[in-house]
């Protein structure tokens, strides 16, 4: 797919993976559009790169996916990159954890890292629908092939991303053929959201460009850094596969 002269939006671009992924797209002659929560990290992010555009939203409100395509088709007017990066990651025990509490966080982490997809992918696709060569990436994770114990409802969200990405792949073949799906697959990054947790992280910048290696090449399902082994052995000995995750 051609990466230059696109208009490009990505979703949690204000940090980390998002950010990067901004940075290079930019650097590659595209307009770029990140939105994020908060105010004060998209400016930052404005200029730490420079000439890219921010809306603030909050994805695990309808109203604001609603707003956020209202503003793409009336103040952008056109679309044809769509990163669907934006997620979060809450840890806790089941058995342990207050029922009350437990069920707003299940609802925040799908709302964000799965219904948000669906959504805003919805109703994106009119815009993406007009251009000769469009796309949609969505970020999954190693973590879809294999759970980890102590984040079912994260390791759940992006597993279904996964497949939804596949399916979805599915119908743009047979009905939207401009519209590339792509799947990018991460192992564990240094973030924000992973401050922390676990050892071996690879960067933002090496998943950035990945990424956007993948893409050019047009390999829609994109294996990042240690998820090209993890596939390999999951494919061979899935039960080891299981093992390395389970309490990663």
């Amino acid at each position: 797919m051609k990466l230059s002269k696109q208009t490009v939006l990505i979703t949690g671009g204000s940090a980390g993976v998002g950010l990067e992924l901004a940075r290079k797209f930019k650097q590659h002659n595209n307009r770029v559009i990140i939105c994020g929560r908060n105010a004060e990290q998209l400016a930052r992010a404005v200029q730490e790169i420079g000439d890219i555009e921010t809306i603030q939203c909050d994805l695990a409100q309808e109203s604001d996916i609603h707003a956020l395509v209202e503003t793409l088709k009336n103040k952008v007017g056109e679309l044809s990159i769509l990163v669907n990066n934006a997620g979060v990651q809450l840890n806790y025990n089941f058995i342990q954890a207050e029922p009350e509490y437990t069920l707003k966080d299940i609802d925040w982490e799908i709302d964000v890292n799965l219904n948000a997809v669906i959504k805003l992918t919805t109703l994106c696709l009119p815009l993406l629908r007009q251009q000769p060569e469009s796309a949609i990436v969505n970020v999954s994770s190693g973590l879809a092939i294999a759970p980890k114990s102590t984040a079912p409802v994260y390791c759940a969200t992006k597993a279904a991303i996964h497949i939804f990405s596949k399916a979805l792949r599915y119908q743009m073949e047979d009905n939207a053929p401009n519209i590339a799906v792509y799947d990018a697959i991460l192992p564990l990054v240094d973030t924000n959201m992973t401050r922390g947790r676990g050892k071996g992280k690879i960067s933002p910048q090496q998943v950035a460009h990945e990424v956007f290696a993948a893409m050019e090449r047009n390999r829609y399902e994109i294996c990042v850094g240690k998820v090209k082994l993890l596939v390999l052995i999951n494919r061979i000995l899935p039960q080891l596969a299981a093992k390395i995750l389970r309490n990663s």
